[in-house]
């Protein structure tokens, strides 16, 4: 996996490739750090695009036949994000590995900042049982 040290910080940076050959010839970046994933496109007009990491909630990786015949894939992480509740990082090398640290590192990034990740299951069904009293 691509780990480097940029400005004193760990982080994984990834280029979406085609899914056809393998090659990076895309303007397409993906920057994870630990705190923070970055998307990075364009060629004309660059575009940047941030998630914080706590605002992670669940990561997914599929990998389709040829992605698998090149060692490519699709991690896609669902996010608390209003812009983007679901980043995309196409055909990207190392996409196992790159999906197991996002998913350290945003838990670790949630733990840290006390978020927490609840559902509201059957919540209207307890205020009618406590109009019955």
């Amino acid at each position: 996996m691509g780990v480097e040290i940029i400005d004193g910080e760990e982080c994984v940076i990834e280029k979406k490739r085609w899914a056809l050959f393998g090659l990076p010839f895309t303007f397409t970046k993906y920057i994870v750090k630990k705190d923070v994933l970055t998307i990075e496109s364009g060629f004309f007009t660059k575009t940047e695009n941030d998630c914080y990491m706590y605002k992670i909630q669940d990561v997914e990786l599929t990998r389709n036949f040829f992605q698998r015949l090149f060692g490519l894939g699709c991690v896609i992480c669902f996010t608390g994000d209003t812009t983007h509740p679901k980043l995309y990082l196409h055909n990207i090398k190392n996409s196992k590995e790159t999906k197991d640290y996002i998913l350290k590192y945003s838990e670790e990034a949630r733990l840290k900042r006390r978020t927490l990740n609840t559902l509201n299951i059957g919540a209207q069904d307890i205020d009618d049982a406590m109009d019955d009293c």
